[in-house]
């Protein structure tokens, strides 16, 4: 049943907002789903303002704001807090009342329209984080600015209709609103029509975008019934793919268009404001829609139009478009906004005209879709240069990246999750049938999404009102510089050397976030600004500077964390950072200031910073923790002569044939919604299994796709088939992975590492022992192991061994892990990161669990397999 679907993902949601102690704080909801906001393009970015305000007497009510990148429209966000309660009743949750929603987005309403006439400003403390959108919406500057106000209801109920005997999922729509008011503009007393959008995002609508996979949801412009405007076009091209019309659209409904949808309708767009200041104004297209509005449709490109459907009327032998689905504006989208924004100054655009190309793709997929948008794009595009990258989760750079998290262990045994597209860690968890033991293996802390790798990678340069910004703007800049598209023209090499620097910005960002605070300890409420900007100076005056050094990321991919006085010499500089953002800010808006090049300008050479940098202690610091360019460039050329081993295939070929032949025939008989096409792959797939040999990358991604569409489609089978994994296979390979991680963090030599093992388990009378000598060979070349290889070293983890566990089982507690590090203290068999990790256990600093235990066992097999004696 979809509604028990809907519940599944609410309590995920609530699993990831809990903090340390377990509590789910209303902004750490918010927080949690505010990506899924991005994802559906219903928002820019998910930075916004932490803006709590609650007044029970007048029923308000706000948790944040955040502003649209071009500026027009203020988008407000209110939880429901009835709705977030662990212990509630799911029957309670279950809501089919409009009432109930308009209650809360009232809650909203009402103090916009206090804030409006100015009656909360003397009952608002300065401290408080709401003062200044309350002030903002108050002033006439403010008034002027915004003419849409979008307000975000974030609910994690289930919207139904009940009227029949099972609950149905509903959807709810709320009509827009009109506010009129006044307010002097240039001294001149001035009118203007603000318009309310609601938005309710429910489980209903989390779920539909989760099971889209990060698809944006399709935009319709029904010209008729919003205008009252019907576009009279001509039939250019009637083709098997596509048909084209071309028309004229005058300049007051492209300005309406804007100011309906923004830059949801730009989504596709290459430039999407990419290149735009503030308020999207192109002085040469204003001074012609000024001076030769007549003229404009001459001097001017016009609009190419994408769309997947149409309605479209034939009166007098003349074609009239009404309406439009999954309308987007591919070119043009300086011409839409300019067009808009020349109008809010009180400019007419009557006169204007612009042509317009409208494409309308049939049969066409969303990915197909992007292909035809990008070459449209490409091929027509005469005003800026077209960047080519990938922006999908199937660029070739992300795909590197997710092959390097799957293979690499860090210094402490652990493995970071990189979710590159939408709803792998939900497909990981009903794969392996055990939702505990993945999320034990990847915790929130050692996951990242593909926009939180774009900020983290980001972070270390000098952009931070870049990564202040986030979303796609972010994304894109990250995505250009890594492909060799960006302002550097050279795409680094992604390679483990990459990905170790990678995880320790990842690594430095979130400690910063800890160490910054939070409730009544934190600095203050510039928390996402505060820490861009830290990083920021850090990288100017290191790796940025002419002073010769390079700060070195690597002591933080080997300690994992931070040591006690840089995370010090962190707080002293975020604290001062805090100070100097509001002092240097030209507004009171600290947070939205913060995302221009400006104030970073101002911070980033002013004499605080200046005294600070050239202070006794952070000399100290940069002599701990940085290294000379000389250095560095020694370590690079070292690197470059290290073949890094690519698992990604057969770890795609281990996650299949460990499901096994029944799990897949009886996922084929149970599936109704195959295709023929679909049968027959899923047919050579039951083929290949059945004889254990290596899958094709056709094949790993016809199966991928495949769970996915069952996942989203069809979960219930998966309930239907039981079935046991070859845990074997799996213990198999990440035994492999992690003996050749510990011989490239411990700089140990691989080849020899592997034939110790193959001698344990040729003195163990284990079948197929020389394979571990051949194993070696193979990594120490680079190349990976083949399906036949790791069958063939199963046989060491046969026997009913579980997963993990060295083949003799001995009680791990503190007197034996105590005695492994006395002796390994003077044999020197483990790295000092292992050691470390040992001791922490050992002495009682950590409390012991499956999986560290797991990696202690690992440690001991090493030990044994070098004298070390357990009695």
């Amino acid at each position: 049943m979809e509604i028990d679907e809907f519940f599944k993902q609410r309590n995920d949601l609530l699993s990831e907002s809990k903090d340390e102690e377990g509590f789910i704080s209303e902004i750490s909801f918010l927080e949690c789903v505010m990506p899924y906001l991005v994802d559906a393009k219903l928002i820019d970015s998910e930075d916004f303002n932490d803006s709590y305000y609650l007044y029970h007497p007048d029923k308000m009510k706000i948790n944040g704001y955040s502003v649209n990148e071009s500026g027009e429209r203020l988008q407000l966000y209110i939880v429901n807090e009835e709705s977030i309660g662990l212990d509630i009743e799911e029957s309670s949750l279950q809501i089919s009342i409009k009432s109930y929603y308009e209650s809360h987005f009232n809650r909203v309403i009402k103090f916009v329209q206090k804030s409006l006439k100015g009656e909360l400003l003397d009952d608002v403390q300065d401290a408080d984080g709401i003062k200044v959108l309350a002030t903002q919406i108050s002033s006439s500057e403010g008034i002027d600015q915004y003419d849409v106000i979008e307000i975000f209801l974030i609910s994690a109920t289930a919207t139904i209709d009940n009227r029949s005997s099972i609950p149905q999922p509903k959807i709810i729509d709320f009509e827009d609103k009109k506010e009129k008011v006044t307010f002097n503009k240039n001294r001149v007393k001035t009118v203007k029509e603000i318009s309310f959008k609601r938005k309710l995002i429910d489980l209903n609508y989390l779920h539909g975008i989760q099971t889209s996979q990060g698809n944006r949801e399709p935009l319709t412009v029904d010209f008729e019934k919003l205008f009252n405007f019907k576009i009279e076009a001509i039939k250019a091209a009637d083709e098997e793919y596509f048909e084209s019309y071309l028309c004229v659209l005058p300049g007051d409904i492209i300005s309406e268009l804007y100011k309906e949808f923004s830059t949801r309708m730009l989504e596709k767009n290459v430039r999407s404001f990419l290149q735009f200041p503030k308020k999207g104004v192109n002085s040469g297209m204003k001074d012609t829609i000024i001076n030769y509005p007549e003229k404009f449709i001459a001097f001017n490109n016009g609009l190419t139009i994408t769309s997947t459907g149409k309605e479209v009327v034939e009166i007098d032998g003349k074609f009239f478009i009404k309406s439009l689905t999954d309308f987007q504006i591919v070119n043009g989208g300086q011409t839409t906004a300019t067009i808009f924004f020349t109008k809010k100054e009180g400019i007419s655009v009557e006169k204007i005209k612009v042509m317009a190309k409208i494409n309308i793709a049939k049969k066409s997929t969303e990915e197909e879709l992007d292909r035809l948008i990008t070459e449209i794009s490409t091929f027509s595009n005469a005003q800026s240069r077209v960047s080519k990258v990938d922006l999908r989760a199937r660029s070739v750079q992300l795909i590197k990246i997710k092959a390097l998290s799957d293979s690499v262990v860090t210094p402490n045994g652990y493995k970071w999750f990189f979710e590159r597209a939408k709803g792998e860690l939900k497909t990981a968890i009903i794969k392996s049938g055990n939702k505990d033991k993945i999320l034990k293996k990847h915790p929130k802390e050692r996951r990242f999404t593909k926009e939180e790798l774009a900020k983290y990678y980001s972070v270390w340069g000098e952009k931070p009102y870049l990564v202040k910004l986030g979303g796609e703007k972010i994304f894109r800049e990250f995505i250009e510089e890594i492909s060799g598209e960006g302002s550097k023209k050279k795409a680094p090499i992604i390679n483990r050397y990459f990905y170790e620097n990678l995880i320790s910005r990842i690594i430095l960002f979130r400690s910063l976030e800890k160490i910054y605070g939070d409730g009544k300890n934190k600095i203050g409420n510039l928390r996402a600004a505060v820490i861009p900007y830290s990083v920021s100076i850090l990288f100017k005056y290191t790796d940025g500077g002419d002073n010769n050094l390079v700060f070195d990321l690597n002591k933080i991919w080997i300690k994992e964390g931070l040591e006690q006085d840089l995370s010090e010499y962190m707080y002293e500089l975020m604290f001062l950072m805090n100070t100097l953002i509001k002092k240097y800010s030209l507004s009171d808006d600290y947070n939205e200031y913060s995302k221009s090049r400006e104030l970073w300008e101002r911070i980033s050479l002013c004499p605080e910073i200046e005294e600070f940098m050239e202070s006794e202690n952070t000399k100290k610091i940069f002599n701990k923790y940085s290294i000379s360019k000389e250095e560095h460039k020694k370590r690079l050329l070292k690197i470059a002569k290290t073949i890094d081993v690519d698992f990604k295939g057969i770890q795609d070929n281990v996650a299949i044939h460990a499901n096994g032949l029944e799990f897949y025939k009886k996922l084929r008989s149970l599936s109704n919604n195959l295709t023929l096409e679909e049968k027959e792959q899923i047919d050579s797939l039951i083929a290949i299994v059945f004889k254990r040999v290596d899958l094709s990358q056709e094949h790993i991604e016809f199966e991928k796709d495949l769970m996915n569409k069952v996942l989203f489609e069809t979960p219930e089978i998966l309930d239907q088939i039981h079935f046991e994994i070859n845990t074997i296979l799996y213990d198999t390979l990440d035994y492999v992975v992690e003996q050749y991680n510990t011989c490239i963090n411990s700089q140990e030599d691989i080849k020899k590492t592997f034939e110790k093992i193959q001698v344990n388990a040729k003195n163990k009378n284990i079948k197929n022992y020389n394979i571990w000598g051949k194993l070696g060979d193979m990594l120490t070349n680079g190349d990976s192991p083949k399906m036949s290889d790791i069958l063939a070293a199963s046989s060491l983890f046969s026997n009913e061994i579980s997963i993990g566990e060295p083949i003799e089982k001995d009680k791990i507690d503190e007197a034996l892990m105590m005695k492994m590090v006395e002796w390994d203290s003077k044999k020197k068999i483990l790295s000092n990161a292992e050691r470390a990790y040992v001791s922490d256990f050992a002495y009682g600093f950590k409390k012991l669990n499956t999986s560290h235990e797991t990696f202690v066992r690992r440690h001991l097999q090493r030990l044994k397999d070098a004298g070390f004696k357990t009695n």
